[in-house]
């Protein structure tokens, strides 16, 4: 295992760092479409609409993206030689992809709640809500480039 590891480190690194973008691209937009989502009458054509774009954002770019970040990342993380386990960044890191995880999730049941036509939610919290992954990524670009501790 260390061997495949070591040999296609390049490509798994690679393979990684595109669905973390894939990954992110959802987690900025997906908060984005439920700021407009809350401003259409729930059964409307228009939530709908809505519905169907959250859908196909979370299911076809979302959650493939993050399967493949979790399963290329520890990857890496056993990649002889590259994370120290030893070292606080790496662990910093770790949490805040967790953080981003459990965001993911959350805008899944956000999703449930436009669906059920019960969203409580209001047009603030969804703003407020789309800076959560923005800080997550700087901790997470800050740990790996910089490697602080």
């Amino acid at each position: 295992m260390r061997t495949f590891l070591l040999e296609w480190y390049p490509w798994i690194k690679a393979f990684h760092i595109i669905f973390v973008i894939t990954w992110m691209a959802g987690l900025f937009y997906l908060p984005r479409l439920y700021v407009y989502h809350t401003r259409a009458k729930a059964g409307s054509e228009r939530d709908k609409e809505f519905q169907g774009m959250e859908q196909k954002l979370l299911r076809i770019i979302m959650n493939p993206s993050m399967i493949m970040v979790w399963i290329l990342g520890p990857a890496l993380f056993f990649t002889p030689g590259l994370a120290p386990t030893d070292a606080g960044w790496v662990w910093v890191k770790g949490a805040a992809v967790i953080g981003l995880t459990g965001f993911h999730h959350a805008l899944g049941a956000w999703r449930k709640d436009f669906v059920a036509g019960k969203n409580t939610k209001s047009e603030i919290f969804f703003r407020k809500a789309n800076e959560v992954p923005a800080v997550l990524l700087v901790i997470i670009v800050i740990m790996v480039v910089v490697k602080p501790f």
